[in-house]
């Protein structure tokens, strides 16, 4: 059984099929996931789609949305975590972060936004996810000033000094469809040798499609379409089963510790059970 802690099934991708995206999910053995809010805007829709579908839920303001966040949005945060403060299917503070791969964007509101998010998550008792981007050491800072925070680092992709960091501050890493290239040659090192109790699975549906969905520029134009291949959370067992090998252990040895690392980083997560 699989837990995929990151999938943002509010997405427009999935408007057309996302109950059948949550049934093929379940019938390939994934049988939690987590979908993380990214603005204020969408707080109250991954909530809706958590309850609707029997999953969990995280809230935040992702770092890309933080330019377009009015004044009022840590507040509006900060009303909607206390609100929903009993609901159990609530499990974090989420998709927060830095990103520095994203040209123009303000690094000092986005410094803002995360470090106010991470002291919102100690004030609510929650755990964080974390999106990460060329901004790995920034996002250790403010982690070591606001000690005491816990949760997944989402789609790590730094170096191994930075994962044992994050790991030595009690996080786990996330690991999907980015592994499975062939010259994604750092992140594949990391998740051959991190330690067993470090990494858990994710898909970031319906985004970083695993190397057989994923299709070139030059794919997408001789076919007439410029979208990217969707991802979705039915893809996690193949994507796993990959990381199984590069780390020498069954597909079944993988489930049972990424589902218990899963519920270690996000504890309500062991009160909602595996439907």
């Amino acid at each position: 059984m699989w837990i995929d802690t990151h999938c943002h099934l509010d997405a427009g991708e999935f408007d057309a099929d996302r109950a059948d995206v949550v049934a093929r999910a379940a019938a390939v053995g994934v049988r939690q996931i987590v979908l993380p809010a990214v603005d204020v805007n969408n707080l109250a829709t991954v909530r809706e789609l958590a309850h609707r579908f029997g999953l969990a839920y995280a809230l935040g303001i992702h770092p890309l949305c933080v330019d377009n966040a009015g004044d009022g949005a840590l507040a509006r945060l900060d009303a909607e975590l206390q609100a929903h403060r009993d609901d159990p299917r609530l499990v974090a503070v989420g998709e927060i972060g830095i990103d520095f791969f994203i040209p123009g964007l303000s690094r000092e509101r986005q410094e803002h936004f995360y470090a106010e998010q991470l002291a919102l998550a100690r004030r609510h008792e929650l755990p964080v996810i974390v999106h990460v981007r060329r901004s790995a050491d920034m996002l250790l800072k403010h982690l070591r000033r606001h000690a005491g925070n816990r949760g997944i680092v989402h789609a790590f992709n730094g170096s191994a000094q930075q994962a044992e960091m994050f790991v030595e501050l009690g996080f786990k890493l996330g690991f999907g469809g980015a592994m499975t290239f062939d010259r994604a040659l750092q992140i594949r090192r990391l998740a051959e040798s991190l330690p067993a109790d470090a990494i858990v699975m994710e898909t970031d549906s319906p985004d970083i499609p695993p190397h057989w969905l994923y299709r070139t520029a030059a794919e997408r134009e001789a076919s007439g379409d410029p979208r990217q291949a969707r991802n979705e959370p039915a893809q996690l067992p193949r994507i796993a089963e990959q990381l199984a090998q590069l780390r020498g252990v069954t597909p079944a040895e993988l489930a049972e510790s990424t589902t218990a690392n899963a519920i270690a980083a996000l504890p309500r997560l062991g009160a909602l059970g595996l439907h």
